[in-house]
């Protein structure tokens, strides 16, 4: 059966980030201890109530997609063994699936968003002014329509508890600099085309996606943290998408829409989630990683 955490405890090692789903270790050598919890966060607010496996889930599902991805761009994932590093008396079972190590990169301070389709607060931007992010849309569009071409929707890296906010990609630039946001735009249009172009053959649309980006010391761009989970992306039955309606989905969008309907204000405390509501999540992300990945969590 998969492990449940809802938060890891690694004596002797220097917790140096506790973030909305994954524990930060460091360890010598200019490297990390990534530990995927299974907390789950929706509008930006951690919910009180953990979804068993799925820890491990995102964990199985990022290692596949760098794998997968690595002729494009470098990543994090240095390929050692966990167990290698975990303080004497800690159960390895509880971290060989839901744990990394990895290179210790300096964060680009922005959320990279690809989007193929419009959906979320993409179309609530796009009712409200005609673009996302500064890009102007063709008018007309309706609710989970293809995009003429995915774009580049970049917003800012929120802190636990606050909310990510769109940004336009002259504001990236002016925090950045061209040749690194430039370099980012370029790497997560390549990624997306190419996970979206994967996917489509089993079925699975990719409607949009985020990812987190660093550099090493040398200043190559590497891709970091998550790729292409239910966590940071919409995943749609290709067999059951329709435009003008939302989507049933293999990700957190089962979560958000119970919020959603209970009328949450999205603000801290979160409130419980119901025991199939949970179930639903976990049935939800363990079919995304058998479709995409052809990995089943036993």
């Amino acid at each position: 059966m998969p492990t449940t955490l809802s938060q890891s405890d690694l004596p002797g090692l220097d917790l140096i980030h506790r973030g909305k789903v994954r524990d930060v270790y460091a360890l010598p050598g200019n490297r990390l201890l990534m530990v995927a919890t299974d907390r789950l966060s929706a509008f930006d607010v951690v919910l009180p109530d953990p979804i068993p496996g799925k820890g491990e889930m995102l964990t199985q599902i990022s290692n596949f997609w760098f794998a997968k991805t690595a002729h494009i761009l470098p990543n994090h994932l240095t390929g050692e063994d966990v167990a290698s590093v975990l303080p004497a008396g800690v159960d390895p079972k509880l971290y060989e699936k839901r744990a990394v190590i990895t290179k210790r990169l300096k964060p680009v301070p922005v959320e990279a968003i690809a989007r193929g389709y419009i959906i979320g607060s993409g179309w609530k931007s796009y009712q409200a002014s005609g673009d996302i992010c500064g890009i102007r849309l063709p008018e007309g569009l309706k609710q989970a329509q293809k995009l003429p071409e995915a774009i580049f929707t970049p917003s800012t890296k929120a802190a636990v508890g606050d909310h990510d906010e769109n940004v336009s990609f002259e504001k990236v630039v002016a925090d950045v600099g061209a040749d690194l946001a430039n370099a980012v735009r370029e790497a997560t249009l390549k990624i997306y085309a190419f996970a979206a172009a994967y996917a489509a053959e089993r079925g699975v649309i990719i409607a949009d996606t985020k990812l987190e980006f660093g550099t090493d010391e040398h200043g190559v761009l590497h891709v970091m943290d998550e790729m292409l989970t239910p966590d940071s992306s919409r995943f749609w039955p290709a067999d059951q998408y329709d435009v003008g309606i939302s989507p049933p989905s293999y990700d957190k969008q089962f979560v958000r829409d119970y919020l959603e309907q209970i009328g949450w204000n999205k603000q801290p405390p979160a409130p419980k989630v119901p025991a199939d509501v949970i179930d639903g999540t976990a049935a939800k992300y363990a079919e995304a990683l058998d479709r995409l990945a052809d990995l089943r969590l036993s």
